[in-house]
Parts: C-alpha cells; sequence; structure tokens
C-alpha cells in the first residue's frame, strides 16, 4: 500500500527531525544534466554543478507582482526550449498527496505571467504539462481533460462526460493507494493528441464513514471504496485529437472490468501508445503496443507468476526507440531484461542470484545501465553498474568502506550525482559527486568529510540473524538498554510489520528508535527488537517474497512467532516480559500474534489493523491472498477475528474513526468478537483521525503518552 510505504518514511522523520532526501525524480535537472533547478528565498534558480554558479531563471518580481495569485512553489516545469515556466502554487490535498492547485506560466521571453484554467474553480487543476512545444498546456479540472492555447488565449474541453465517478485524465482511491496511479494522461511526442485514462467507477458502492463531533446531528462521509470480492472499476484507453476534441478508444483485449491498466505511455517520436495490462488476480502481466490512429493493438510481452505480479515501473526506450528496458523475476531474482518494440528479441542484463532493488539510470551513450542491489546483505542498498548489451559481471559503484543504506540521484548524462548515505548509527549526510570519478565535488562537503563530525554512539543498534526451528533465517536489529548488564533479564519489546509493502529490518537511521515511545526506551530498560519475515519485500529472491502469497496471517505470524521464540532462550531476556507492537500491516500482526501464539506475547499494542481481511481494498488483498470468488478460506485463515477468542495477554487496540484506508468497521467487528469471547481489552479510538491519527492539536503527543504508559503498566522496563 503506498500509504503504508509513506508511513515509514514519516516515521523516520518524526524520530530523526531531519527530512528524507528527495529522490531522483524529484531533482529538476537541466538537459544537458550539468545543473539542476532549485527554489531558493522563492526564486526558481539553477545550480551549476561544474563550477557552482547559480542564476535566477524566474526572479522574485515577476513570481510575486501585486494580485498574481501565486502563494509559493510547490512545484515547477520547464518547456522543452527552456523559455516558458510551468508553475504549481496554492496545493490541496487529494487523498493522500497535494495534486490539485492553481497553475502559471512565466514567461521568459516576454516577462510575462499568465494563470492556466483561470475560469475553472480554485485549486481545481490537477497535472498540468506543456506540450511538446510549449505552446499548450493540457490539465485535469474536475475529472475533464482541457487544453489551453498559450498563444491565442482560448481554453477548450477535451472530454466533457466527467463526473464524480467518470474520471477523465486521473484516477480513484484504490488506483492511486495500489498502483501509485494519479496522473493520468500524457501528450503524444507530435503534440497532435493526449493519450488519458477514463476510470468509470459508477458501479463502486461508499463506505459510510460517520462524523459525530463536528456538527450537533452526525453526518456521513462517502468514501468510494471497492472491498475485496467486489469488482474494480472499469477502465479504457483514450486518444484524444487536440484539434477536434474527439477521443478514439483503444481496442484493448479483454473485459474492462477484470483487467487493470496501470500503466501506459506513448513511445518516443512515434504514433505508438505501450501498457500494461495486469489480469484481476494480477498474475498476468501483458504489455500491448498500439497504434493510435487505428486503436488496434499487439500483445508484445507476456509474463506469468504463481503468485502475483507488481505493476511495472516505466519504460525505458534505448535504440532510437526500438528496445526498451523491463524488470522481470520469472528466473526467480528481480532482474532488468532489454526486450525489442516488438518482443521477439528478449536479452537479460543483470544475471546473478541477487535481486534488483532499483534502476537508476540508462546510460545509453556510455553502455551502462545503473542499479541498485544488495547482493550479499539484505539490510543495505548499493548502487551498482552493468553494461547495457548483457552478458557482463555488475559492477559495484559504492565505495565498500560505507557499509549501509547509499541512494543516489543522477544526472541525465550520467556525469553528476546527489549521494546520500546513512547506517544505523549515521544521520543521512549527502554529498554532491562526479560518478565518472567517484570524486566528491568538494573535500568539505564530501561524505568522508561529514563522517568525520559524526558522533559515534555508546550503544548502538545491533544486527543479528536468527534461524527458526523451521529453518527460516531471518535478519533483525536490537537496541540493548543503556548499561546493559548479560546477567540480568530484561523485558523485549518487538516492532512488526509483516506484510509485502514494506521492510523494517534495514541498515538506516531510525533502525532501533521507536518514534511512539514517549521517553527514552534504552535508559527505561527496554530491549527493542524487529524481525523480517517471509513475504517483506527485501532483496533475497522471488521465493521469499512471495512464499507469503494466500498465507498472510499465518506465514508472517509463524515465522515472527519462531524468531521469537528463540530470542526467548537467550539468557539476558525476561520470557514473561515479551510485548509486541505495530502499525496497519503492523497493527494485523500484533493481533494476530497476540491471538495465535498467546504462550509467547503476553502485551500487545495494535495500532489501525486490518482485524477481517475481507473488509479491505480489492486490489492489495487480492493481489496477495488470491481470488475471493474461488474461496474466501485463506483470507478468513488469516484474519486476525478468527483467533480473537484467544487472547490472554494484555492488549490495547487504536484506531482513528475517520480512516478513509483501514475503516474503522474492523476496529468494531474486532471488538465484538473480543466481547462475545468476554475479553478484557483496552480501546483508545481518535474520533475522525484518518490512517495516520495526527490531525489535530495534541493528537501525536496523547498517541505517544497512551502507548508509553501501556506499555510500561503492562511490561515493566528495567533489569532483574
Amino acid at each position: 500500500m503506498t500509504f503504508r510505504n509513506s508511513f515509514f518514511k514519516l516515521a523516520l522523520i518524526l524520530l530523526t527531525g531531519l527530512h528524507l532526501e528527495t529522490t531522483a525524480q524529484e531533482i529538476k535537472w537541466t538537459r544537458d544534466g550539468n545543473a539542476y533547478y532549485q527554489v531558493i528565498d522563492g526564486e526558481i534558480t539553477t545550480v551549476n554543478l561544474q563550477d557552482n554558479s547559480r542564476k535566477a531563471v524566474v526572479g522574485r518580481e515577476l513570481l510575486y507582482a501585486s494580485g498574481r495569485g501565486i502563494n509559493g512553489i510547490k512545484s515547477f516545469e520547464l518547456s522543452e526550449d527552456g523559455t516558458k515556466v510551468l508553475i504549481y502554487t496554492n496545493s490541496k490535498k487529494v487523498w493522500r498527496y497535494e495534486t490539485r492547485g492553481d497553475y502559471y506560466v512565466a514567461d521568459l521571453k516576454s516577462n510575462q505571467v499568465v494563470q492556466v484554467g483561470k475560469d475553472k474553480p480554485a485549486s481545481s487543476l490537477m497535472f498540468a504539462k506543456f506540450s511538446p512545444d510549449g505552446n499548450k498546456v493540457a490539465y485535469v479540472s474536475q475529472h475533464n481533460i482541457y487544453v489551453d492555447d498559450l498563444n491565442t488565449k482560448v481554453s477548450k474541453a477535451l472530454t466533457s462526460d466527467g463526473t464524480n465517478r467518470i474520471i477523465n485524465g486521473t484516477f480513484d482511491w484504490v488506483y492511486e493507494e495500489e498502483f501509485d496511479c494519479r496522473d493520468g494522461f500524457r501528450w503524444s511526442p507530435d503534440g497532435k493528441s493526449i493519450a488519458y485514462w477514463q476510470i468509470d467507477a459508477r458501479k463502486i458502492r461508499n463506505f459510510l464513514m460517520i462524523n459525530n463531533t463536528d456538527s450537533i446531528y452526525s453526518y456521513t462521509i462517502p468514501v468510494e471504496y471497492p472491498k475485496v470480492g467486489q469488482d474494480p472499476s472499469a477502465c479504457k484507453i483514450g486518444i484524444v485529437s487536440i484539434a477536434t476534441a474527439k477521443t478514439e478508444w483503444l481496442k484493448v483485449p479483454g473485459d474492462q472490468v477484470q483487467n487493470y491498466i496501470p500503466r501506459m505511455d506513448w513511445i518516443p517520436n512515434s504514433n505508438e501508445v505501450i501498457l500494461q495490462q495486469l489480469n484481476r488476480e494480477q498474475n498476468v502481466s501483458k504489455l500491448f503496443v498500439a497504434n493510435a490512429s487505428t486503436g488496434m493493438l499487439s500483445n508484445i510481452y507476456t509474463d506469468t507468476d504463481k503468485a502475483w505480479i507488481d505493476a511495472g515501473k516505466g519504460w525505458d526506450w534505448i535504440a532510437e526507440g526500438k528496445e526498451f528496458l523491463w524488470t522481470s523475476e520469472k528466473d526467480g531474482w528481480r532482474h532488468i531484461y532489454r526486450i525489442s518494440k516488438d518482443g521477439k528479441k528478449q536479452t537479460l542484463i543483470t544475471k546473478g542470484d541477487y535481486d534488483v532493488i532499483s534502476q537508476e539510470l540508462v546510460d545509453e551513450q556510455n553502455g551502462w545501465v545503473y542499479f541498485m542491489a544488495s547482493p550479499t546483505n539484505a539490510t543495505q542498498r548499493y548502487l551498482f553498474k552493468t553494461k547495457l548489451a548483457g552478458g557482463a559481471k555488475p559492477e559495484q559503484v559504492t565505495p565498500s568502506i560505507l557499509p549501509g543504506t547509499h541512494t543516489y540521484a543522477i544526472s541525465p548524462n550520467g556525469v553528476y550525482a546527489r549521494h546520500t548515505y546513512q547506517s544505523a548509527t549515521v544521520p543521512p549526510i549527502t554529498e554532491w559527486m562526479k560518478l565518472t570519478t567517484m570524486n566528491p565535488l568538494t573535500m568539505q562537503g564530501s561524505i568522508t568529510s561529514q563522517l568525520g563530525r559524526v558522533k559515534a554512539e555508546k550503544n548502538p543498534v545491533e544486527f543479528f540473524k536468527v534461524t527458526t526451528e523451521d529453518g527460516i533465517i531471518m535478519d533483525g536489529w536490537m537496541k540493548k538498554p543503556d548499561n546493559f548488564i548479560p546477567t540480568k533479564k530484561y523485558p523485549v519489546v518487538f516492532y512488526v510489520y509483516g506484510e509485502p509493502a514494506s521492510q523494517t529490518v534495514t541498515d538506516t537511521y531510525g533502525a532501533g528508535r521507536n518514534f511512539l515511545y514517549a521517553g527514552d526506551m534504552p535508559k527505561d530498560g527496554y530491549i527493542y527488537i524487529s524481525v523480517e519475515n517471509r513475504g517483506a519485500p527485501a532483496p533475497k529472491g522471488r521465493d521469499w517474497r512471495k512464499s507469503i502469497f494466500q498465507n498472510i496471517g499465518i506465514l508472517n505470524i509463524r515465522d515472527q512467532a519462531m524468531a521469537a521464540k528463540k530470542i526467548m532462550e537467550w539468557p539476558f531476556v525476561d520470557k514473561d516480559r515479551i510485548a509486541v507492537w505495530g502499525w496497519s500491516g503492523g497493527g494485523s500482526s500484533t493481533l494476530n500474534l497476540m491471538f495465535q501464539y498467546p504462550e509467547i506475547y503476553k502485551t500487545g499494542i495494535a495500532i489501525a489493523a486490518v482485524g477481517n481481511q475481507l473488509t479491505y481494498d480489492n486490489i492489495y488483498q487480492e493481489r496477495y491472498m488470491g481470488s475471493p470468488l474461488k474461496t474466501k478460506d485463506a483470507y478468513i485463515k488469516g484474519s486476525p477475528i478468527t483467533y480473537a477468542k484467544n487472547l490472554k495477554g494484555k492488549l490495547l487496540y487504536i484506531h482513528g474513526t475517520g480512516d478513509d484506508n483501514v475503516h474503522y468497521q474492523n476496529a468494531e467487528m474486532l471488538i465484538n468478537d473480543l466481547i462475545r469471547n468476554r475479553k478484557v481489552f483496552q480501546l483508545m479510538a481518535y474520533p475522525n483521525r484518518t490512517h495516520s491519527i495526527n490531525e489535530g492539536t495534541g493528537t501525536s503527543e496523547h498517541l505517544a503518552l497512551t502507548y508509553t504508559e501501556f506499555l510500561q503498566r503492562n511490561c515493566p522496563p528495567g533489569g532483574k
């Protein structure tokens, strides 16, 4: 789940007070790759990496003239020729992210600024982007697509059938949440047409949340939400002519409801579109190439899996648009393949028993592809490169003297990079470097120099491996108490997630730190541990990740419990003081651990948990648990409410009643089962708070205090 992933990033910010480094996609490079754009003191500025010179591209006088309406710069985009800047401001939230707002075009030749879509409601424009020639801007407003001609000042509607449920150029809740889909249209290379998604959500039922506090009479808040077993929205791809505003629909094979289209784009310098189609069960992935003029498609590539296949990240085209790069796990590892446009030629580029974690850059000119991997340690991340032609051994680019987690934002020309390094004991530090020589641009700003100023921790996080009685080797980290005495016995608090959306055991800053504990856990005398079960998205091969298929709530729970059982044998662990906690998927894991293994876990704190897997959205849950249309047995077997009758320990359950992701319905179903079985527990409901439970004055502090008080009372700290 996209939000579940972002939750862990939020946790790191809360832990450290640091802002995470922006990703490679968030750096706006100049076309030559020797500089990047940045907003400095309210001005859009270029920073040249060759000499560190700075030059204002759009100054404050032009941007913030009286009555302009620009209220800060959320983001910006330059036209292909660099003569115009599209500025995004006054942004508002749509679900998780601020994807609607106002747009302005600053013309650097005429020194004029004009508002795009000024006749539309305030802050209603989405995903505005220049045409290839920079003379037009297309955007979405209220589920219709429009184009403004910057020369004639004429605005034209390209679609007119958009409603709350007919969605043109963007997506519904579940496509955004589970496929990371938001921007739903693409300009053609010649600028004469636009390819776009249309989502028909008219048959999707509303889930009704209730607000009891903001008025004397309660009212409902409808969320269009397709639950497990319910049909998804229909989806199709249209090609709309800029001149005529007429749409031709691509003739994509298969039922529009029982198949998803998570990815689509134009093939460069052509009149062809490429798209990925996933079947409802998400175990068959097909790539189609479509002729935009005729709407006819050909299936050029098919991938199948007994478990599931993830939506791709997109296409990198090489050989003048004759070939592209694509990622597959078909040989048991996540690898990059080079595929011809007709699909007849496929070359494995990254060969070996390791996973490609992410593809970073294709440097076609020099024949390299850069990617992140960590063949020998699944908790870490390093940059590698290998020959684009395939057949070569990968070369590690990251210096081996810096063990931990690395990220890189590489310039389009492959010359420069922003390199960020962190580990469990080193906070994120960044250097600008020349990738071709591996040298920092300045010694003062180098990671090596900055490391000299990082204070060594007196009680660092320890990484370990534990082998369960099932023969499963699991990674883990442990933070021991300050002034640890090996002859004493200490309480253990396990932090768990356990589902395919995220890892917890990573060599990153924040590992071993409990962001919800209102105090100092090591000082108070707790051992804090997290172990990584099968099914987590660790770079350990397909079988490790996908063994959890149809087994969420069973396999991951046994792995966690069997690891805890081994850890309880350690001489300094008090087996009578074992606690576990988690949020979202981790909340579900906490409940299952408390209910299925009550002899191990004596105290649990579960937050925003899926208590009944049948209540969650269809794309996520069906991907990992199989089709409920055939049998619901796996869903029931993996759901915490099935085992609520077994509760023996002390349980605190926390949920926001305004959670549009994991509905509060889960809390009430769980409560009913606990009541039915006369199980005493504690409940903390946060009125109208969402999945993050951070809205409203005092909320985060109250949550931390509630968490800490319950933990200390039921699993007392300190060595004995």
